[in-house]
């Protein structure tokens, strides 16, 4: 990863669209009311659920709205969500993971191929763009937090399989199953994880020219409007 940031490169621009509270609000709820469909209303019990709880409180999400969620998901009347990925072909060889939670999927095809015809891009047959991905968890800690070496050694003990420093932060990933534990032996030590999520993390970069990064750059940005989107991931090398 030298000579670029990790962190933007996963991340991109993801940071303008979520500005918009009201989306990441109703994301956020959507992912308590698939969490609690598919593992119990218990958090102690149900990692998924806990994840999306602790995502609700980062982004200042009232208590009261997220227990009257976890009331409303437990209802056999409410409406579940389904969890989709979409795999793309951008602009120079570029792979795009396009993670997906709708409750119409017929909507969300249709949002996809608009999304082609506006921007260019082509749908990959299933499993031809994942296999370059690993879906780890990644945290993101200012380095105000902690002495370099004191932080290694926690979250290797915890699980943690990389550890990367960048200008402002240490950025460390995890295998899925060792992510809460990882996160949560951080916080135990008087530490804060500015942005904690499971990613895609690509296991190879595709250099890209300018053109073809402003290309993608618009496709990745149309598909992260969409409402039913969660997250883009991209393997581009972006300087």
């Amino acid at each position: 990863m030298s000579g670029h940031s990790k962190w933007a490169n996963i991340k991109h621009r993801k940071e303008r669209s979520d500005k918009k509270k009201g989306k990441i609000f109703s994301r956020i709820m959507k992912e308590i009311i698939s969490a609690v469909k598919q593992g119990g209303p218990d958090p102690k019990s149900n990692s998924k659920l806990r994840i999306a709880i602790q995502k609700a409180k980062e982004g200042n999400l009232p208590s009261e709205s997220i227990e009257r969620n976890i009331k409303k998901a437990s209802s056999p009347d409410t409406q579940d969500y389904t969890e989709m990925t979409y795999e793309l072909y951008g602009y120079g060889g570029v792979g795009l993971v396009v993670d997906i939670m709708t409750d119409n999927r017929n909507r969300i095809s249709s949002d996809i191929r608009i999304a082609i015809n506006k921007c260019g891009g082509t749908v990959a047959t299933p499993g031809a763009v994942a296999y370059n991905f690993d879906r780890k968890g990644l945290l993101r800690v200012a380095k105000s937090s902690f002495v370099e070496d004191d932080l290694f050694l926690l979250v290797s003990e915890n699980g943690a399989d990389d550890f990367s420093v960048e200008d402002e932060a240490y950025v460390i990933t995890t295998p899925v199953e060792s992510f809460i534990q990882v996160k949560e032996a951080i916080e135990k030590a008087g530490g804060k994880c500015d942005e904690a999520e499971l990613a895609m993390i690509p296991k190879n970069w595709v250099e890209v020219s300018d053109e073809d990064a402003d290309s993608n750059i618009v496709l990745i940005e149309w598909l992260e409007g969409l409402d039913d989107v969660d997250a883009v991931y991209h393997n581009m090398k972006i300087s």
